[in-house]
């Protein structure tokens, strides 16, 4: 296993390559001024069904130490949640109430002590009557009650063993299973550290019964989503790029395949299949938008590294980018869930 920082894929410089560099783009954005942060590009027409052509970026907050894990909670009236992994807090804003934290700490109480560097919550997601967490500091996924806050572990141990620390979630439209990735960011030393129990990183399933099933071993997966029948998971895996796993009937990865090259994007973190099938995924760049066969449709490059996305039901996209969340009008829609 090889020893990376948190943001190994998005920041260690990995090139793009001159193909994509150079290749002509449908429509130029205007120069960007002080006041944008981002812009569109387009790489095929079929981006236009997905985004407008105009369509703005804003941001909504900033100042944040380290933003992760959103998701939208409810109808067009709902609001969203994110992490703000490092400052160990969850937030939720909507139109209505602004930007608040929701929940502090998110993730382990005594902070950064004891080798915990990440000791927020990271990726979060709307299911399962309540908002599910990859709960980094605590090294466990937990469900979080929305009225009273009160927070229940579903795991936090495979075959005895404490996880590392869990970073991304996506939930099966078919039978509700919550499928994570555990990479040890969240640890002060992510090869050696004294915390770590297990000798790998993985993919792991949480079945509707709670019972967990390790999925495979990986090197360090990040994101990771699924396709809109439930028969596909796609997650990040620092040496080989876009995974994607045939799901078979009993829940388990059946095949793999590459989705995406490791060099094809410059680096990964979170990602989200759309109601189509199409991946909206984090990058160096921004949010790269890929077909279901893995065609580059565009990419929303945005000011400093994107960490995550997701879909709101108000039709926007909601970004995390380093100290900042943003958001652009989109056509897409999100996964329903079980």
């Amino acid at each position: 296993m090889q020893t990376v920082t948190r943001r190994g894929l998005l920041a260690s410089g990995l090139a793009l390559g001159t193909a994509l560099a150079t290749a002509p783009l449908r429509a130029q954005a205007a120069p960007a001024t002080p006041d944008v942060i981002g812009r569109v590009e387009r790489l095929d027409p079929a981006l236009d069904a997905l985004i407008d052509v105009g369509a703005k970026l804003e941001t909504i907050n900033s100042g944040l130490t380290w933003c992760e894990g959103p998701t939208w909670v409810g109808g067009a009236d709902g609001a969203l949640f994110y992490s703000d992994v490092i400052g160990n807090r969850i937030h939720r804003w909507n139109k209505r109430d602004g930007d608040k934290v929701w929940i502090d700490p998110s993730g382990y109480a005594r902070g950064v002590a004891d080798g915990i560097v990440e000791p927020g919550t990271n990726g979060l997601f709307s299911g399962r009557g309540g908002l599910l967490a990859a709960d980094s500091g605590n090294r466990c996924v937990s469900r979080i009650d929305l009225k009273t806050r009160q927070r229940v572990v579903l795991t936090d141990k495979f075959e005895g063993k404490r996880f590392n620390s869990p970073n991304d979630m996506c939930i099966s439209p078919r039978d509700g299973s919550i499928y994570f990735t555990d990479p040890a960011y969240g640890l002060k030393d992510k090869v050696n550290s004294p915390l770590r129990e297990m000798d790998y990183t993985g993919v792991f399933r949480i079945a509707p019964d709670n019972s967990v099933t390790l999925m495979g071993k990986f090197d360090i997966p990040n994101g990771i989503g699924i396709s809109p029948d439930g028969r596909t998971v796609y997650h990040t895996d620092i040496k080989a790029g876009w995974l994607a796993h045939s799901i078979d009937d009993r829940g388990n990865f059946a095949d793999t395949r590459t989705f995406i090259a490791r060099d094809a994007i410059p680096g990964g973190d979170g990602l989200k299949i759309d109601s189509r099938g199409n991946m909206w995924t984090s990058s160096r760049d921004g949010i790269w938008i890929l077909d279901p066969s893995g065609k580059r449709l565009g990419v929303i490059r945005i000011t400093g590294i994107c960490a995550n996305c997701t879909f709101g039901a108000d039709g926007y996209l909601y970004m995390t980018c380093n100290h900042q969340v943003a958001r652009i009008k989109v056509k897409a829609r999100k996964l329903p869930t079980a």
